[in-house]
């Protein structure tokens, strides 16, 4: 369970969790197997710090969402200011062995009139860029090395750890990450019984003139550390 020492008020599910960009509504979805969990989710809750958790009950897995304002930590010597900044964390829980998990994170099609979109991953890391003449958008989270290497953490099963070879060699075929102009998608390796995974995506914007990669380095952390400063924004409420 995502931040279980925090109290939390219950809410009413009335629309599907989504990410507020310029570029619209960033959608956040979640698939077992062949079926995609519903838009609406089964519970609700807010947390202090401005949070807010969604929680699926599925019969063979716990699926929660936490959705967040995000304050990046860069360096005002070398960034400029972010416009604004929102991150997710999902956490999938295994209640039987899952072959296929889907997350998803994707803008409405078509783009606004005007935007162009493009990948824009790194080391680690996987990523999409929508700019118009005004704004750019990065959205980003872990790729396929960055999943892996959560094996040596708690946000993922420590066996994942060993399945970088695959990566490298690029034989898997059965998980990985995708992405369009649109969003990216993340497929996991397989989860037995009993097991757990978490997994960020953030959304950072920024006016386009700005060429210090604000945006880029922004989306790149940890599920941990989205977590610990949700913590912190709860503390000081």
């Amino acid at each position: 369970m995502l931040l279980p020492a925090f109290p939390r008020t219950r809410l009413r599910p009335a629309e599907r969790p989504v990410l507020t960009t310029p570029f619209g509504p960033l959608a956040l979805g979640t698939a077992i197997g062949d079926s995609a969990l519903p838009p609406l989710p089964d519970e609700l809750f807010a947390l202090p710090g401005g949070a807010t958790a969604a929680r699926w009950n599925h019969p063979s897995a716990r699926v929660e969402l936490l959705l967040t304002p995000y304050d990046a930590q860069l360096d005002p010597e070398v960034f400029g200011p972010l416009t604004g900044c929102l991150a997710a964390v999902w956490r999938i829980d295994a209640r039987a062995a899952l072959g296929r998990v889907r997350f998803s994170a994707a803008l409405s099609e078509p783009l606004p009139g005007g935007a162009d979109a493009g990948w824009d991953g790194g080391q680690a890391m996987a990523a999409i860029t929508v700019e118009d003449e005004r704004t750019r958008l990065t959205v980003g989270g872990p790729d396929e090395e960055a999943i892996c290497r959560q094996g040596e953490t708690r946000e993922a099963p420590r066996r994942w750890k060993d399945l970088v070879d695959e990566v490298y060699d690029r034989s898997f075929t059965g998980w990985g990450v995708d992405s369009d102009s649109h969003g990216v998608t993340w497929r996991l390796p397989p989860l037995e019984s009993g097991e757990h995974c978490e997994l960020p995506v953030v959304a950072a914007w920024a006016p386009v003139e700005d060429e210090s990669a604000n945006t880029w380095y922004a989306v790149m952390p940890s599920p941990t550390v989205l977590l610990q400063h949700v913590a912190a924004r709860a503390r000081l409420r």
